[in-house]
């Protein structure tokens, strides 16, 4: 199939495609007579999983190792299973990171009386060096 087809199977951008070939994600397809990217149904799995990883957030090497593991009938599944607890716990960090977040400005937001004076709490708290120190941005 050409490559227009292949991303619509995938899901992905006709960009993308071409990128995760030109980097060497996923093997660049072979070419018909014309020149033109031709994609077997192999191809577009791989081009699923990926675009189901990186969903994930996975990172494109993370994508990279998964693929590889993917591919290798005598892989162990606690290679895979490391790979994706680690993405868990960073999501469970950034989890923790918007829910203070979330608190703090609907602390803020409540404090505010959205009246008509100047005044204002959330000016202030945006303004406070407090969150800068907690680390979040």
């Amino acid at each position: 199939m050409n490559i227009s087809a292949a991303s619509n199977a995938a899901g992905l951008p006709v960009k993308t495609v071409r990128y995760y070939a030109d980097i060497g994600l996923v093997a660049a397809p072979a070419r018909s007579e014309g020149g033109y990217r031709t994609y077997d149904d192999s191809s577009v799995r791989k081009l699923v999983f990926v675009r189901r990883a990186r969903e994930f957030g996975f990172s494109i090497e993370e994508c990279r190792e998964l693929l590889d593991l993917y591919e290798d009938q005598h892989r162990s599944s606690a290679d895979v299973k490391r790979i994706a607890s680690k993405r868990l716990e960073e999501i469970e960090t950034k989890q923790r990171e918007l829910q203070s977040l979330h608190d703090e400005l609907a602390h803020l937001i409540d404090a505010c009386k959205g009246d008509d004076r100047p005044d204002c709490p959330i000016i202030d708290g945006l303004g406070n060096r407090r969150a800068d120190a907690r680390g979040l941005r």
